[in-house]
């Protein structure tokens, strides 16, 4: 796949929802078919894959993240996409499963109270759902 502008021609950012896909990411494990807030932050942000069909089936395969609406249906509706990605995708993995690459940005939203709102019922963790993704890599290659 291929990173281009975004549809929008300006720098995004702001909390969009993401749901996670199931994969071999080891980024990931665990965490397939969770739908969560996350903030984005860039001007360059939209993926498109090369026009061979090959190609295309190679990077949907390894398709781990897209943008969803409130339903948790992926969406290229602005500003639930905040990039214009075709089918929402917002991340990828290797074919291994050891490389993350994603646009969203879960370094920004890892505690609980880094995040806008919160169950109440929460308050006193100090972790949020993001830190799972971090817990996970350190897992892996430890």
């Amino acid at each position: 796949p291929m990173i281009y502008r975004n549809t929008s021609d300006r720098f995004e950012a702001r909390t969009v929802q993401v749901r996670i896909l199931s994969s071999n990411s080891v980024w990931l494990n665990q965490m397939s078919n969770s739908q969560l807030p996350i903030p984005v932050a860039h001007g360059e942000g939209r993926i498109e894959f090369p026009s061979t069909d090959k190609k295309t089936q190679q990077g949907q395969k390894r398709l781990v993240m897209q943008y969803v609406d409130g339903s948790g249906t992926p969406t290229e509706r602005y500003p639930l996409n905040p990039n214009g990605s075709i089918s929402g995708v917002a991340g990828f993995s290797s074919e291994n499963g050891r490389v993350l690459v994603m646009m969203p940005h879960p370094e920004r939203v890892f505690r609980t109270v880094q995040n806008s709102w919160y169950d109440p019922l929460h308050r006193e963790r100090e972790f949020g759902p993001w830190f799972q993704l971090f817990r996970n890599a350190f897992d892996a290659y430890n």
